[in-house]
């Protein structure tokens, strides 16, 4: 077979290509993905080689292809050589890349990565005769989305409902790539359970290229629900890892029938009593709380009048103790749920005293009195007279009775366990008997003077009342002036004249006797008294009884003197008597005697003057006739 030259030569050429491209081959390397933040710069690299190192070409050609959005072609955005880099006009990276090459490759930089950007990118290395090769990268961009939004529902949720009900809703906006979201409860995952569990998706891409999503949680719901937290995650990528924000957790409302009621009494504290207002409150653990009805386990087809939760009976009486109920409205009505209680209310009836209002005891009888009240507690029974104690139980005895025993005997019954309640009870007791005297003489002596007013005073008691009578003896000028009676004393005073021994008698009398009362009066005569004198009058009349003292014995010592003159006296042997009258005045008396020897003269005037003298001492007596 012939070939022409020139058909020979373009085979040759072909043929020594080959040979060459056997000899030199290139390859190509390149991440499979490379991941990058919205917004920051992104590099994608792309190594190259040659099979023989040697024979390296001395021209090799680079260019990056993007592939386009809408379709599977792609797009050239750069192309150089070892003389010249030119990036392509008119495309989404013209004024945003940048290539830098060296021996090992080369390396392509966009910056302000878009959310468009994520493509693959192509490198593609053309070495001439060693060929060309070109590899990929997936370019893939990360936006966080914002933080999760959960909103439970307003309206309470039912137990009593045949299939799941919405609790909560879940939003997530802005995020890149999509974002997933998971349900919790009380920190538990859920998982989609037909007939218990169901989770709804919506997801949304937004104008801007990022994607909202929205999840809805629906759930069949226990009681046991009410107390629960649910709570949305939500889980997004981001260069080189996952990461998981969660929302906050809500609690929902949860309706459920009442399965259990209470009822107990809220007022009064304690023990309850006639007139009391007594509230009776009940409640159950349905939700919402259930309004309730109330009866008496005695009329239970009655329902009595309340508020809501809470029965008030204003004012109890015994009539009102009982057991009572109380139902919730949002049971069926053949569910036997129910509380109950049992209100005793206690009474205490008013005292009954035996013998009843007043009673007439004949003086030294005997007497016993009753009080009892009934109660429905244990009782206390204190007898009291004119405020103090004088007995204590249901019995009262009195006995020998006297005019001491008469008055108002109160008794007094308590409930020691219930102090507030109390009553009380009296009975009069009246002492008939004869008249007796108040006081305990039943004779008086009194001594009087004549013309004077004496009051006579008599007081008697009895029943019935006695009246008092006077019989006076000796004095016709008498009258009552006090006469004054109550229930059992009567009081009489007379004011009589005494002008002799006077003899009066008080009569008290009655039905029941008589018993009288004496005075004696002795009438004294009327003796005339000296006016009063005061101590200086005194004093004077003295001096003057001591001058017609001295007087009279300077008279009597002159009479001695001249019958001793006369011989009628005869001198004592012991010594002698001198008497010298010396100067006098008209005023004044002076006599001295001298003695040796004791006689009476001297002994007379020792005896008035009361001075101690011997008798050999000389005594002078001055008397001042002028002086007081």
């Amino acid at each position: 077979m012939a070939f022409t030259h020139g058909a020979f030569l373009p085979l040759f050429l072909h043929l020594c290509l080959l040979s060459w491209s056997a000899r030199a081959k290139v390859t190509v390397t390149m991440d499979e993905s490379v991941e990058v933040y919205l917004g920051d710069s992104a590099q994608i690299p792309c190594q190259y080689s040659f099979t023989d190192a040697n024979n390296e070409p001395s021209f090799v050609m680079i260019q990056w292809f993007v592939r386009r959005a809408r379709n599977s072609s792609r797009m050239r955005i750069f192309y150089g050589d070892g003389s010249q880099q030119i990036v392509d006009n008119n495309t989404d990276y013209t004024g945003r890349i940048q290539v830098t090459s060296d021996q090992q490759g080369t390396r392509l930089t966009i910056q302000k990565v878009q959310l468009s950007d994520e493509r693959e990118f192509f490198c593609q290395v053309n070495g001439l005769a060693a060929g060309t090769a070109e590899g990929k990268t997936h370019l893939r961009v990360f936006a966080p989305p914002q933080a999760p939004v959960i909103e439970g529902v307003s309206t309470g949720i039912s137990v009593t409902n045949e299939i799941p009900s919405k609790v909560a809703s879940c939003e997530v906006q802005n995020g890149f790539p999509k974002p997933n979201i998971t349900w919790y409860r009380n920190g538990m995952p859920l998982i989609s359970t037909p007939g218990y569990v169901n989770v709804l998706i919506l997801v949304t891409r937004e104008p801007s290229a990022f994607f909202s999503v929205q999840s809805t949680l629906e759930y069949k719901v226990i009681k046991e629900d009410k107390d629960a937290y649910f709570s949305c995650e939500v889980s997004f990528y981001v260069p080189g890892a996952v990461r998981t924000v969660e929302s906050s957790a809500i609690n929902i409302t949860v309706h459920y029938p009442t399965t259990m009621v209470e009822l107990w009494k809220e007022s009064p504290q304690g023990l309850v009593k006639e007139g009391d207002t007594v509230e009776l409150r009940c409640q159950g653990d349905g939700n919402p709380p259930s309004p309730f009805i109330f009866s008496r386990e005695q009329e239970l087809d009655v329902d009595l009048e309340s508020s809501s939760d809470v029965l008030v009976l204003s004012p109890v009486s015994r009539k009102d103790s009982g057991i009572y109920q109380c139902r919730p409205l949002d049971t069926d009505t053949h569910t036997d749920v129910k509380g109950e209680m049992q209100l005793t209310v206690h009474y205490l009836d008013p005292a009954v005293v035996v013998p009843k209002d007043s009673e007439v005891m004949l003086k030294g009888e005997d007497l016993t009195a009753t009080c009892n009240a009934l109660s429905s507690l244990k009782t206390s029974t204190v007898w009291y007279k004119n405020g103090k104690q004088v007995g204590k139980g249901n019995t009262l005895h009195l006995q020998d009775a006297t005019y001491e025993t008469k008055g108002e005997y109160i008794c007094e019954v308590t409930v020691p366990s219930l102090p507030a309640l109390h009553t009380s009870g009296s009975v009069h007791i009246i002492v008939q008997g004869a008249p007796q005297l108040v006081g305990a003489d039943q004779e008086v002596h009194l001594e009087e003077a004549t013309g004077r007013m004496v009051n006579l005073s008599c007081e008697a008691e009895g029943y019935p009342l006695p009246t008092i009578s006077w019989s006076i003896i000796g004095s016709q000028d008498w009258h009552e002036v006090v006469s004054k009676a109550n229930e059992h004393i009567i009081h009489s005073v007379v004011s009589v004249k005494v002008t002799s021994d006077i003899s009066a008698q008080c009569n008290a009398s009655s039905d029941m006797g008589t018993e009288v009362k004496t005075f004696s009066i002795k009438a004294i005569p009327r003796v005339t008294t000296t006016a009063p004198f005061s101590p200086a009058e005194g004093s004077g009349v003295i001096i003057v009884v001591i001058i017609l003292c001295l007087l009279l014995l300077a008279i009597l010592g002159s009479v001695l003197y001249f019958l001793h003159k006369k011989g009628k006296i005869p001198c004592g042997r012991s010594g002698k008597q001198e008497i010298t009258k010396e100067k006098t005045t008209k005023d004044d008396i002076v006599v001295e005697m001298k003695t040796n020897t004791k006689n009476e003269e001297a002994v007379l005037l020792k005896a008035v003057n009361g001075d101690k003298k011997g008798p050999n001492d000389q005594v002078t007596i001055v008397l001042d006739q002028q002086g007081e």
